[in-house]
């Protein structure tokens, strides 16, 4: 029998400035909350799924599809400036207090619609196998390379990254010649408990990479992702 306790952890604050009321928002009528919590349950790996949140209304609707909202999570860690480790922390300190003995922890953020069970399955079993690492982190391949970034100063622009390729500013070189570079994504995060206390942080100093495929990456921030969710829905 595994000796490992995982728990699920779904952050849905209800400050989202860009879109209103984000985490419940509708996709072939199942609200992105909801679309979480039930491929949490589908892996049939966690042993808790608990949603942070700031919010009654929001509560009530995670309760609703059967996860556990045991306690709210405080407004000065539910702002849009506030980092990750502070509600991490924050749910896994109330939840060490029941001496519930978990070993892990996933996040699994609402707005990733296109993450399903097979993907937190995919990423369990790989992030099993490295023993060494502090936790796992999903990236995919960077598309806006940042050597063609560029900071805005006095009125001109300057190169975020000052590197040449074969003689040239890498701002004039072309995409295939830079190095590849990749962006982490909404899909999901594992990190082994004792990393928040070790290091006050959700990921530790050794992450290991993982890589997803097609949509899994897919994050909704702005009106038009929802637009781009809904067509890819109609195509896959």
């Amino acid at each position: 029998m595994s000796s490992n306790k995982i728990l699920a952890l779904i952050p849905a604050r209800s400050g989202s400035e860009r879109i209103k009321n984000k985490n419940l928002i509708k996709l072939n009528g199942k609200s992105l909350i909801s679309i979480a919590i039930e491929n949490a349950y589908k892996a049939k790996i966690f042993d808790k799924v608990v949603v942070s949140t700031d919010s009654i209304k929001y509560s009530k609707v995670a309760e609703k599809y059967g996860a556990e909202v045991p306690f709210l999570r405080p407004k000065k860690l539910a702002l849009s400036t506030s980092p990750d480790y502070g509600w991490v922390s924050h749910a896994i300190k109330k939840l060490n207090a029941l001496k519930l003995g978990y070993t892990h922890f996933f996040i699994l953020r609402p707005t990733n619609p296109f993450r399903t069970f097979k993907t937190i399955l995919r990423a369990w079993s790989k992030f099993k196998k490295y023993k060494y690492y502090d936790s796992l982190r999903a990236i995919e391949l960077c598309k806006q390379h940042p050597y063609k970034m560029w900071i805005e100063k006095n009125n001109s622009i300057h190169p975020l990254f000052k590197k040449k390729f074969l003689g040239q500013h890498s701002y004039n070189s072309q995409y295939k010649i830079l190095p590849k570079i990749f962006i982490q994504n909404a899909a999901l995060e594992i990190s082994h408990i004792s990393v928040i206390k070790k290091y006050k942080s959700i990921t530790g100093k050794k992450i290991l990479p993982f890589y997803t495929n097609n949509y899994e990456g897919f994050d909704i921030n702005y009106r038009e992702d929802v637009v781009l969710a809904k067509k890819i829905l109609r195509d896959i």
